[in-house]
């Protein structure tokens, strides 16, 4: 049915919409880069940053909480190859240090901590 949305558990994650903005950021960062880093550093940047929010939304879908923690410590492990590839832009000089992109990742890896945290500990109680 086109034109429907469909509302899915993940869409109203906070972690899962600040991933989708993390992103549109990337991309937005990575356009200026050079012609040549095209399937090198800009297509892995953008790769990883579009896992991130994958595994938040795979998780989210799975069966239960212990296999929605798995996708959520994915989405950080991404998270933070994402930060290391920002990084290497960054001394490479394709990219400033005080760019958006670093304060939307720090926002969404204390997102998806916190997630993480309160899923833990209502599987202990």
């Amino acid at each position: 049915m086109a034109g429907v949305k469909r509302r899915r558990r993940h869409h109203d994650l906070l972690a899962w919409q600040k991933a989708i903005d993390l992103v549109a950021a990337a991309y937005a960062a990575t356009q200026p880069f050079p012609n040549h880093e095209l399937y090198a550093l800009t297509g892995q940047i953008r790769r990883a940053a579009i896992s991130v929010a994958s595994n938040i939304a795979e998780g989210a879908a799975r069966n239960g909480k212990k296999e929605f923690l798995h996708f959520l410590g994915m989405a950080r492990g991404s998270l933070s190859e994402l930060e290391t590839q920002f990084i290497i832009a960054e001394r490479l000089k394709y990219i400033d240090a005080d760019a958006d992109v670093f304060t939307r990742m720090d926002e969404t890896f204390g997102l998806i901590g916190g997630l993480i945290k309160s899923l833990r500990l209502s599987t202990e109680e």
